[in-house]
């Protein structure tokens, strides 16, 4: 199982000079890759945890990243499509992988924020039909040359997307999801699946199962799906000693887990808004060196 970790993307750590220091640190300590995640805005009404209260943009967050490095993966679990036109999504994210060199991987989601559909002007539904299209506008795109797409949801004309991202056909796509319906797609139709912070290690099981059980069917090879799962860090059996934590990881991996990241944004301490910069920095440095891969 590959070791990853968060990228300072929310609360009081996500200022530019701690993503230089992260991304290096890590590196230079072996970690495989750096994750982000979105969140747009927060409606006045909605009760979320701090960790949603101030996040950066995470296709800007890494490349910052990617230009204080030159080998660790960037990783965003997730995006949600929705949210944007999938000729725009491609867009960015082949000028990220570009820039990276051909080092970005792609989590799509479908969203769960009513408010954010509303400022979006967008809608999920229907997500089955949605997610297909948008994968196969994507994969048209990135593919280069003269290309086309007429679906029910999206449509492309005539036309050529340059320059091409730097992996070809383009950054590796795996999606989120928890009902066995996306479980399903996941293994059916990207390379992989992430999962969301709130999957336990039983719930990582079964993913993992649905996700190769449907890649399996396709023709797929199971041993090589993805099943990258965000690892909150003084949860479930990330929680105690820096030695317990590590043992706990191991539990990921036995549950199916191909790559598992740590993900400090999820504590208050350092993903927290109120939280002091200084302190949170320094914290989730700690824990970027403790946790290193062996």
């Amino acid at each position: 199982m590959l070791i990853s970790f968060g990228c300072p993307v929310s609360g009081a750590w996500a200022r530019p000079e701690t993503i230089t220091t992260i991304a290096r640190r890590a590196e230079e300590l072996g970690y495989s890759g750096l994750w982000a995640f979105q969140r747009l805005l927060v409606g006045q009404d909605q009760d979320l945890a701090p960790v949603y209260r101030s996040v950066l943009d995470p296709t800007v967050a890494l490349t910052w990243a990617a230009a204080a490095t030159t080998r660790i993966r960037l990783g965003v679990s997730v995006i949600n499509l929705p949210y944007l036109s999938p000729a725009y999504l491609a867009k960015q994210v082949s000028t990220l992988d570009l820039l990276s060199g051909g080092r970005f991987d792609l989590g799509l989601g479908t969203g769960w924020s009513e408010p954010e559909f509303v400022a979006t002007g967008s809608n999920p539904n229907p997500r089955g039909r949605r997610v297909e299209e948008y994968l196969t506008v994507l994969h048209t795109l990135f593919a280069g040359g003269t290309s086309s797409y007429s679906g029910s949801l999206y449509e492309i004309p005539p036309s050529e997307m340059a320059p091409r991202p730097a992996q070809p056909g383009g950054p590796p796509i795996l999606l989120g999801g928890t009902a066995d319906v996306a479980l399903r797609r996941a293994g059916r139709i990207a390379l992989g699946w992430v999962s969301s912070s709130r999957a336990g290690i039983e719930d990582i099981a079964r993913g993992a199962r649905i996700v190769r059980a449907a890649a399996e069917e396709t023709g797929k090879d199971p041993s090589r799906v993805r099943i990258v799962v965000r690892g909150v860090l003084h949860s479930g059996p990330l929680s105690g000693t820096w030695a317990q934590i590590r043992e706990g990881a191991q539990q990921y991996a036995e549950a199916g887990a191909t790559e598992l990241f740590y993900d400090p944004n999820w504590d208050p301490r350092i993903g927290g808004p109120d939280a002091d910069p200084k302190a949170a920095a320094e914290l989730a440095e700690e824990i970027l060196t403790e946790l290193a891969p062996r």
